[in-house]
């Protein structure tokens, strides 16, 4: 049992046992203990929201069987300390009840009972697992029994009474996404969404339409032909296309076509497969800008990328934080009945 008199450092260094000096997430190996320090949060955990690209990389390759993806993500947990994909790089988020709380944790408004959750990368977030329970193959999330600690920098949201756990879980795995494109859309910019039947492509997808404006034009590009009728019964976009996104030549063509040549002034790519950086760069004009959202990106394959093609582009990281993506994040689901009807039948109802 680790000393409760002790405050550990507030961005978890105190938990890092491989290699030393580092912070948590490039950690290779955290100590998940669920004792915690004056300054930490203790999470009774019931969810684990595996991300979009970790979950996708996992179920390929146990090929969909449950038991070997429920084993690699013991396994994973296990030897890290934290479900941290080491193929892919990526986490997710949980949600669970408040365990116990340091007496020198920052924020006095959380009590012990409340149900949360978590807002930073399970890539950094100490868990210990003593059970999976279910694992549901379309949407990443799975059931456990276990424990998680929250450090005193890392923020979290309450849950909301008026939304299903299930799709609040989905939504702010991923509510950077569209609080970033609210901050880069402008009125009357043709906006690329690839990946725009995901869950956050749906979520940029509605706010990049917000945005753009009557004179603006939004472009949804998505591989799943269901997902692309979904998008089509949204009224969100001005057009609606399938088509492959690692496909570069292809996605170039259709987005040529339907901006007569002017190309994206921003693409925002949500694909939650590998090799589709250069389809959203050759989609994007010249000194246009790409937000790479999607943890399946290289983003050394995206640099040189552009440079191999001679294309001057802005590229930007997408950053899973920023003050008050978790409030915008809900507030789409109230603001659109029909988003949050589709969020609800993909993740609620299950």
């Amino acid at each position: 049992m680790k000393d409760s008199r002790h405050l550990g450092h507030p961005y978890g260094l105190h938990r890092v046992r491989e290699p030393q000096g580092v912070l948590p997430q490039p950690a290779w190996k955290i100590d998940a203990d669920p004792s915690i320090y004056e300054n930490e949060l203790c999470i009774e955990v019931e969810r684990l929201n595996i991300d979009s690209a970790s979950f996708t990389q996992l179920k390929e390759e146990a090929q969909g069987d449950i038991i070997r993806i429920k084993e690699k993500i013991w396994n994973i947990i296990q030897e890290r300390g934290k479900m941290h994909n080491p193929v892919t790089g990526s986490g997710g988020m949980l949600i669970g009840r408040v365990a116990s709380i340091g007496s020198h944790y920052p924020n006095h408004e959380i009590q012990v009972g409340m149900k949360i959750a978590t807002l930073v990368s399970l890539t950094l977030t100490p868990l210990s697992l003593e059970a999976i329970h279910q694992v549901d193959l379309q949407t990443g999330q799975v059931e456990v029994s276990g424990k998680a600690i929250l450090f005193a920098t890392a923020p979290y949201a309450i849950l909301p009474d008026d939304l299903p756990e299930r799709v609040t879980l989905a939504a702010l795995d991923v509510c950077g996404a569209p609080l970033q494109t609210k901050r880069l859309v402008k009125p009357n910019q043709r906006v690329l969404v690839m990946g725009a039947g995901g869950k956050s492509g749906l979520l940029c997808l509605y706010q990049a339409w917000k945005e753009a404006g009557k004179e603006g034009q939004v472009i949804a590009l998505e591989a799943n032909e269901q997902a692309c009728r979904e998008i089509q019964n949204l009224n969100i976009a001005h057009e609606v296309i399938q088509v492959d996104a690692t496909n570069p030549i292809a996605v170039h063509e259709v987005v040529d076509r339907v901006t007569h040549g002017k190309l994206a002034d921003l693409t925002i790519n949500c694909v939650n497969v590998p090799n589709t950086e250069l389809s959203a760069i050759l989609a994007t004009r010249d000194q246009g800008l790409i937000y790479f959202f999607s943890m399946a990106v290289q983003f050394t394959a995206a640099a040189l990328g552009a440079e191999g093609v001679g294309k001057d582009v802005q590229m930007m990281i997408g950053n899973g934080y920023g003050q008050g993506h978790a409030e915008l994040t809900l507030n789409i689901f109230r603001e659109s009945p029909k988003i949050k009807e589709l969020f609800v039948s993909r993740y609620a109802s299950r």
